[in-house]
């Protein structure tokens, strides 16, 4: 492989990138899934066995979904199953609906809910209310769903919710300790969905946006026996110092919970389960094998780090960067000209007032780590086309980031120190930005070292 100048570098970045992005569209991966013969439904998942469900034996199948990537799943549905469904509700992000022939799209905050999200639970739940046994429901879930089909318990109001959402995103909790806390203050999450459905058949088709891809984490787990308890809830509050800056009425309701004085989500064995098949469709190790055989075509070295870097982004930045410099000095773990992958969440603990997100946060962080080393570019980004609040999915920074950024001014340090990457990043002209991608399986990171 030749060497590549800089611009030649940051280009197969964003192309890697974006084969990652690709290959999870779920649009593709239902169609390629799922197969009508003689009215005999077979899902084919890979790594899954083949199952079966004869479709003759349903009087009406219907069609509801929530997530970023929802819209996208419902158009592939609406092909596979064509005139035998009836009609349809999803909930999506604003900005994210695309056109469909039955199924009304319903577009609604996040991350922090909203009414129009609220009102989409609602009529989702109405018409669940309404099935019978001899009904079939597909739901469609994927990332985004906790925020996008918001349905507090009886006492808690929408704005306490919002406001409960805020103050954990703020203080870096982890997605698996946000979802508990949310489940334990929703009619819909940690199984309650299946229980609306129940005794009608629930087919449940899943991107997964999760570590590790565990299904009662993902949106919250709507269709999913859950194993949290009021008494981990608590222990989260306690953990990030929220539990006198919550609402008292999330308060009291969590160690009413917790004291055994309001029942638990449902819990594995539950006859409302009998009825559900939950199958998971794709996910960030996809996204990333994708990427490693297009860095390969690309002459690259290749080495998937891990599909699971989780804790806070600058903790990250530093290890990826340790990495780099080991690559550097002595070709290991793999020789130049090498690629790095990497997926997983990782998460920011707001101290500063700026704008941006953690893929933002982590080029930014990563730009100073890598500043002076020639010949390395680094690229993070959300495969859902945004990070954080903005509309960038992420950005790309090397080695010349930081010497560019001062000679306009800008001190990347006391960006980085604000929580400020977006405006950094967008001066510069290093913003990553896809518009939404319809599909949703957490960050790919791509490191090159020429």
């Amino acid at each position: 492989m030749k060497n590549l100048s800089l611009n030649e570098m940051r280009r197969s970045a964003e192309a890697i990138f974006l084969k990652a992005v690709s290959a999870v569209n779920p649009f593709d991966a239902l169609k390629k899934s799922l197969q009508i013969q003689n009215g005999v439904l077979t899902i084919r998942v890979a790594g899954d066995s083949k199952k079966t469900l004869d479709l003759n034996g349903f009087d009406h199948l219907f069609l509801i979904g929530t997530g970023k990537a929802s819209a996208s799943m419902a158009q592939a549905i609406e092909e596979i199953f064509k005139d035998r469904l009836i009609s349809g509700i999803i909930t999506t992000k604003l900005g994210h609906d695309l056109p469909l022939k039955k199924t009304e799209v319903i577009e609604a905050g996040h991350p922090l809910p909203d009414q129009k999200g609220l009102e989409g639970a609602k009529r989702i739940q109405t018409l669940l209310k309404e099935t019978g046994e001899k009904d079939l429901i597909i739901f469609l879930l994927s990332g985004g769903g906790s925020a996008l089909l918001p349905l507090p318990v009886e006492g808690i109001s929408l704005e306490e919710k919002q406001k409960t959402t805020q103050l954990l995103l703020d203080c870096g909790a982890d997605i698996i300790e946000i979802n508990t806390i949310r489940k334990h203050i929703s009619q819909i999450k940690g199984g309650w969905l299946a229980k609306w459905a129940y005794p009608s058949t629930l087919l449940t088709f899943i991107l997964s946006d999760v570590v590790g891809d565990p299904l009662d984490s993902i949106a919250s787990g709507p269709t999913v026996p859950d194993t949290s308890t009021y008494g981990e809830a608590c222990d989260i509050l306690e953990k990030y110092g929220l539990i006198n800056k919550v609402s008292p009425s999330v308060r009291n309701h969590l160690l009413s919970g917790k004291e055994g004085k309001i029942k638990e989500t449902p819990k594995p064995g539950d006859i409302i389960f009998s009825k559900v098949r939950n199958t998971l469709i794709g996910s960030n190790i996809i996204a990333l094998r994708a990427a490693e055989k297009k860095a390969k075509s690309l002459g690259f070295n290749t080495l998937i780090l891990s599909s699971s870097i989780v804790g806070e982004t600058r903790e990250a930045v530093r290890f990826h960067g340790a990495l780099v410099k080991e690559v550097i000095s002595s070709g290991n773990p793999i020789p130049r000209p090498a690629c790095i992958l990497s997926g997983g969440e990782t998460t920011v603990t707001i101290k500063g007032k700026g704008l941006g997100g953690r893929n933002q946060e982590f080029a930014l962080a990563g730009a100073l780590e890598i500043n002076g080393i020639e010949k390395v570019v680094l690229l993070s980004g959300g495969t859902d086309g945004t990070d954080g609040p903005t509309d960038a999915t992420g950005a790309v920074a090397d080695y010349t980031t930081v010497q560019r950024a001062k000679s306009m001014g800008l001190d990347p340090k006391a960006h980085l120190e604000n929580n400020d990457a977006y405006p950094f990043f967008q001066k510069l002209g290093d913003l990553l930005i896809t518009g939404p991608t319809h599909t949703n399986v957490m960050d790919v990171r791509v490191i090159l070292v020429d």
